[in-house]
Parts: C-alpha cells; sequence; structure tokens
C-alpha cells in the first residue's frame, strides 16, 4: 500500500488523512501533544487580576500548553499546538466561507453537502440562549443588521453552558478533530523541519522528536501545520511563500451589564454579517484577564466581537507574526466600533462606560494562495508534485468568518485529487 504523511492534525490535517485512510497507510505527524482542556476555576483566577501577576498574554500558554501567543505592537495571534490543531480552541462554529474560493473558479459544493451529512453541524443550540443572547439577538435584528443562528460542530445536549469554547471544551460537546483521528497512526511531540526535495518529488520529511531527529519516507505528503507553521515548513525545503499574510483581527466592545452572565454561554450563538466584517456575542477571556478596562465581574459584561476581513499584508518567519493593520483596516474597525456601540446602548448600556478589548487574531494563512490556472488541482505550481498543502495558506483571500468549515471542504477536494492521481 502506498504511503502518505500529513503533517499536522487540525481542520486541514485531520480531514486529508481521514479521506486518505481509504487507500494509503497514513501518518499523522503533529508537533503539540494530547490536548486537555482548561480545569480551573476562572472565577478564582479573576480574583488575582488587580495582583498584578496577568502581565502579559503569553502567561496563559503557562495554564493551557496548547495555546501559543504571539505578539506584535498592534495585536496578539492567538494558535492552537496539540492534536486537533486549533479546532479544540476554536469556537466550533461550522460557516460557510467560500466566496474568495468561488471568484478564482473553485467550487466546492459536493464537499460542503459531504461536511453537513458527516459532521454534527446545528443550530438546535438556540433553545439554550440566555435573556441576553435573545435581546442582543433581537436589537440588532430591531437594526437591520439580519442576524442568523451559527451553525455549530456541536453535540447540544452535553453542552454545560461553561463559556469555555475557546479554552477547550470539558465536556467535549463540542466537536473537533481528534474525532477524525482515531484509530489513527499519529506520532506527537514531532516538530517537521524540512521536506527533503528532489527530481521534483518530495522524498522525505525530516523531524525532530525530543533528541531524535526521524525521518520519513512516502508518495504522497500534505502540509497542514497551519498559516503560522507551514510557511516555515516551506521555506525551509526551498519552497517561497509570499507576504500575504491574513489573520481575521477580532476586536471586541463591551460594557458593564450587572448580572448578564454572558461569561456562561456559547460563544459566538449568532452572526451579524457587515461589509468587511461580522458581529457576534463573544466573551474574550484575553481582554479579561490582560486588559485594563476589563475590570469589572467576568458575570457583569456583555461583549461583542468585531471579526475584520484584513487587507492581505503581513508575513510569518519562524513562527513570528510580522503584521500591521492598514489604514483600510482601521476604518473598517472603527465602522464596527460605531456599529458595537449602537447595539450596546439600544441594550441600556451608559456610553461613558463602554471600553474595547484588545486586537487579536486567530486565522492566520493565505501566504501561498491558490489561482485561477490552480483551480482544478489545487496545487501551487511552486510544489512538487507529490506535496500538497491543505490549510488555510492556500486561501487566496481574508475571510473575516471562521474557516474551519471551508478547509476542511479544501481538504477534502485535495485528498480526492491525491486519490486519482
Amino acid at each position: 500500500m502506498k504511503k502518505a504523511i500529513v503533517i499536522g492534525s487540525g481542520a486541514g490535517g485531520a480531514m486529508a488523512a481521514k479521506m486518505l485512510a481509504q487507500d494509503f497507510e497514513v501518518t499523522v505527524l503533529e508537533e503539540g501533544k494530547a490536548f486537555h482542556p482548561f480545569s480551573w476555576s476562572l472565577d478564582k483566577l479573576a480574583k488575582f487580576r488587580k495582583s498584578g501577576l496577568y502581565f502579559d498574554e503569553r502567561l496563559i500558554q503557562l495554564l493551557l500548553p496548547n495555546m501559543r501567543i504571539e505578539k506584535t505592537p498592534e495585536m496578539v495571534m492567538v494558535y492552537g499546538k496539540g492534536l486537533g490543531g486549533t479546532t479544540t480552541l476554536a469556537t466550533g462554529n461550522a460557516v460557510r466561507a467560500d466566496e474568495g474560493l468561488k471568484k478564482i473558479g473553485i467550487h466546492l459544493d459536493e464537499e460542503f453537502d459531504e461536511l453537513y451529512r458527516e459532521l454534527p453541524i446545528t443550530t438546535e443550540h438556540q433553545r439554550y440562549w440566555s435573556f441576553i443572547t435573545k435581546k442582543t439577538f433581537n436589537v440588532m435584528d430591531e437594526m437591520g443588521m439580519a442576524p442568523e443562528p451559527m451553525p455549530k460542530l456541536l453535540h447540544p445536549k452535553g453542552c454545560a453552558l461553561c463559556g469555555h469554547c475557546s479554552i477547550g471544551c470539558p465536556t467535549r460537546a463540542k466537536w473537533d478533530t481528534r474525532e477524525l483521528l482515531e484509530g489513527m497512526k499519529v506520532i506527537t511531540g514531532c516538530k517537521v523541519t524540512q521536506i527533503e526535495i528532489g527530481d521534483r518529488l518530495a522524498k522525505r520529511v525530516h523531524a525532530r522528536k525530543g533528541m531524535c531527529h526521524l525521518t520519513f519516507e512516502a508518495d504522497v505528503i500534505i502540509v497542514a501545520a497551519g498559516g503560522m507553521g507551514t510557511p516555515d515548513i516551506l521555506r525551509n525545503s526551498g519552497i517561497d511563500c509570499l507576504p500575504t499574510l491574513f489573520v481575521d483581527p477580532v476586536l471586541c466592545v463591551a460594557a458593564p451589564m450587572p448580572g448578564v452572565k454572558q461569561n456562561r454561554q456559547l460563544l459566538m450563538p449568532f452572526v451579524c454579517r457587515r461589509e468587511k466584517y461580522i458581529l457576534s456575542p463573544y466573551m474574550d477571556w484575553l481582554s479579561f484577564f490582560f486588559h485594563s478596562s476589563w475590570c469589572h465581574p467576568m458575570e457583569g459584561i456583555a461583549s461583542i466581537m468585531i471579526k475584520l476581513a484584513d487587507v492581505e499584508q503581513g508575513d510569518v518567519h519562524g513562527k513570528k507574526m510580522q503584521k500591521t493593520l492598514t489604514e483600510t483596516d482601521h476604518r473598517y474597525l472603527k465602522n464596527g466600533v460605531e456599529d458595537c456601540r449602537e447595539i450596546l446602548l439600544r441594550m441600556g448600556a451608559s456610553e461613558k462606560e463602554i471600553f474595547l478589548g484588545t486586537i487579536n487574531a486567530g486565522h492566520p494563512g493565505g501566504m501561498l494562495p491558490l489561482t485561477s490556472a490552480e483551480a482544478r488541482t489545487l496545487h501551487s505550481s511552486k510544489l512538487p508534485e507529490n506535496l500538497y498543502v491543505a490549510d488555510a495558506t492556500i486561501l487566496p483571500q481574508s475571510l473575516g468568518l471562521p474557516p474551519m468549515l471551508t478547509i476542511m471542504a479544501l481538504a477534502k477536494r485535495i485528498a480526492k485529487i491525491v486519490r486519482t492521481v
């Protein structure tokens, strides 16, 4: 049987591995280790906010080892490093975000239909909405923003309404790609350093596990180490990437509202689509613990997220992000802030008490974007013929939307192509 190596166990890697396992002997290489959700009491941790202990967002890695934080002067990048990749830390949104792909001739209707059948995608969580979620929805609806329930990768009956969606679901009610990897050969703690290339073919994968150097040979190699990891692997292998990084920045606008308990609600229960950004209720834990404005009790904050489709410019080197928001980005963020202010005022907030959070991001990608010439093969001309990329690195434009479902649809199509070659 032919062999396939898949680098990364997140949305793209796990889906590609699952599909290829029908025809290949698949080995998944994951740099991180097993994922464990955040198990400490956030209420107890909140008591120490005035102590000065929470002075840098990177400290959260001490409490949640699978979370990685990179900082620039302007924003904080959050991504996952562990079995399941960032899907364990994402809020489980299953929204379709393929407009950019359609523009270059990539149509994934078949793959999306398969995902809707195969995965626990639901909007049945509406029956668990609290009064503050319903009130926010109704206000946005009255403002003509056309809010719509967010499709979730979720087993609703298992949801404990703990608000931990973005720091690890303790009940496994939220679906993540670890479910796709059950029964598969996965090597964790295995950092890929380089892909050896010769005669237009990817020959071997070189990796480190602890102090050991490992080499893997395969007929097909899929790189899906995420928008922060894949560019480094490709460059170390002699394959250039472009300085076209997008990150879908997030900024939360909040106000004190005693007793709303948004901290114990499903994150991002519904979404409003605006020009270049979306709005959704979201308790921003990074801002709560590390931003001085978020000094109110966690159960007394109402927060709305702005997620922006940013201009595609920036870079990643050694998993260090080089990214500056443009004038266009700031203009749309300002529009989003004005929207959120109006929503919060209509919900009863005081104008002088509204405050902003930290600009953070979690959807890096776009540094080896597909083109219309590659719409049929989903294979960049820069790559050896048996090497594919199956993560957000190949998306042609920023989304301003959760990318997980779209990445899995792309990975499905890529695996189908590989199986027929």
